[in-house]
């Protein structure tokens, strides 16, 4: 849509508007969703002129953004976890309640994560479900092919992406219940020989992050190529 002067907008700021457009109406429509009238949400954004598809990739962008979000607090996690195992001296209570912020952080992102890639499953579900349910509406066996193929393929780099969220995903409860188990230890005995203690497994927390890190790499390269994709399917 091009500005007042006759000039186009650059792209980035017209997908940014158009997904700012996209979470206000999701908003709106989140009593629809609370009540669990599925139907209502989609009726009221194809209103809007938002398809299935469409709100499937603009919560894969959601679930991609929370992982992005979730690394960079895991990291930081481990960083004051290093630096407490490091500790030479100073307010050690100080030091315990930042670690224990950064669980609790690191808590709330994961909740993030599990959430969005949970919307991701459930649009993606229906609108598979709606696909296969129009192919009987074709007259013409070609179209019908071609969307079934098209459907064949979508559905199977779907498969690829939502298996490699899923993996990530099942990394997170053992790298939070380390961290849980540490800072319960540190709560009640904040004193030099505990944190000695803990120096001696330190390596397994940074082997176990650096694991789901990776895998939440993977994770991401996957939901950009689904998105990519997505896009060049318009």
């Amino acid at each position: 849509m091009p500005t007042m002067d006759g000039a186009f907008p650059n792209p980035a700021v017209f997908m940014r508007c158009r997904r700012a457009a996209t979470q206000c109406l999701v908003a709106l429509t989140l009593i629809a969703l609370t009540t669990g009238c599925q139907s209502v949400y989609y009726g009221t954004m194809e209103k809007f002129g938002y398809e299935k598809r469409d709100l499937l990739v603009s919560n894969v962008e959601d679930a991609r953004e929370a992982q992005q979000d979730a690394k960079k607090q895991f990291e930081s996690a481990l960083e004051q976890f290093i630096a407490v195992t490091d500790y030479q001296g100073g307010d050690l209570e100080k030091q315990y309640r930042k670690l224990k912020g950064e669980y609790e952080d690191s808590q709330a992102q994961a909740d993030k994560v599990r959430s969005r890639i949970a919307d991701v499953e459930r649009v993606a579900k229906d609108l598979f479900a709606e696909w296969e349910a129009e192919l009987k509406q074709y007259t013409s066996a070609e179209l019908r092919r071609n969307s079934q193929r098209q459907l064949q393929d979508t559905r199977a780099r779907y498969q690829q992406m939502i298996a490699a969220m899923k993996r990530a995903e099942r990394k997170l409860d053992p790298v939070l219940n380390a961290f849980h188990d540490r800072v319960l230890y540190l709560k009640h005995n904040l004193n030099a020989r505990a944190i000695a203690s803990l120096r001696t497994n330190r390596k397994a927390i940074e082997s176990d992050i650096a694991k789901l890190i990776g895998d939440m790499n993977l994770s991401i390269a996957e939901a950009d190529r689904f998105i990519q994709a997505m896009s060049e399917q318009k």
